[in-house]
């Protein structure tokens, strides 16, 4: 196992302090939900609390660093090189519900190239971490991506299209309807830094969304590389980051994926 660097160690300390907040809160949503309270301003509210403690912990640490946050935006700091890029709640959804997957998701930017990234699921205590040329790893134990070689042996994850997304709804039906007869599985999960990080581990064997903000994928991103995968946009070779158009999967079924996304 590679040691955890210093910057390794500021993000983690600070997803943890936040986390401590994140389950006390869902303890809380719960039970709202269970009375049939709306809960819904209980949950804005315990995402900006996660987004404050982020942002303290890692200014304490890095106290000239930019951010781009979920909630607050982007700010620049006095050095414009680095930007941490946060999402202090990814999953909101199923925080709402108290379904108990829902993840931290904290990458660090550097001269436009992501270089550190953290995921951490407070509820199943995993921490995904990974720094560019070091590796990926789920707490003390290094990752690496399926070896699964045939589309119809992959499990996949994706990400439906709803609310303001949904005018890209016909393509990404098309898209499934094509793709479920040619693989072994897709998941639904709700929580797209823990779909590339689940990618990262093995767990699945590819993933594809569109839309997604820089702070949904920014750590996962890495995370996948590091651990051996591919990353591109589904239809083409830009930069997912960029575009939230995002294609994960293993060097094996990445082109394949590719190629069946496009044609649908």
């Amino acid at each position: 196992m590679a040691p955890r660097s210093a910057l390794i160690n500021v993000m983690t300390r600070a997803a943890e302090k936040a986390a401590r907040g994140l389950r006390r809160d869902f303890g809380e949503v719960e039970q709202l939900q269970v009375s049939l309270k709306c809960p819904g301003n209980f949950v804005s509210t315990a995402d900006l609390k996660a987004e404050r403690t982020l942002r303290q912990e890692l200014s304490k640490a890095r106290p000239d660093y930019s951010f781009l946050m979920e909630e607050s935006g982007a700010s620049a700091g006095k050095d414009t090189e680095h930007r941490w890029i946060v999402d202090p709640l990814d999953g909101t959804t199923n925080f709402l519900h108290g379904l108990p997957h829902f993840c931290i998701s904290i990458a660090l930017e550097r001269a436009g190239d992501i270089v550190a990234g953290v995921v951490y699921d407070p509820i199943k205590d995993e921490l995904f971490w990974g720094e560019k040329g070091i590796g990926s790893f789920l707490n003390d134990r290094r990752l690496r991506v399926s070896s699964r070689r045939q589309l119809s042996q992959a499990l996949l994850a994706t990400g439906t299209p709803y609310g303001q997304r949904s005018d890209g709804r016909p393509r990404y039906l098309r898209q499934l309807d094509s793709l479920m007869d040619q693989v072994g599985d897709i998941r639904r999960m709700g929580a797209a830094a823990l779909d590339l990080a689940y990618v990262a581990a093995g767990r699945f064997d590819g993933y594809w969304e569109y839309g997604l903000g820089a702070w949904d994928i920014a750590a996962g991103l890495l995370l996948v590389r590091e651990a051996g995968g591919y990353v591109s946009e589904p239809s083409g070779d830009g930069d997912p980051l960029r575009s939230g158009d995002t294609l994960a999967a293993n060097d094996h079924l990445h082109g394949a994926l590719k190629a069946a996304l496009t044609k649908a």
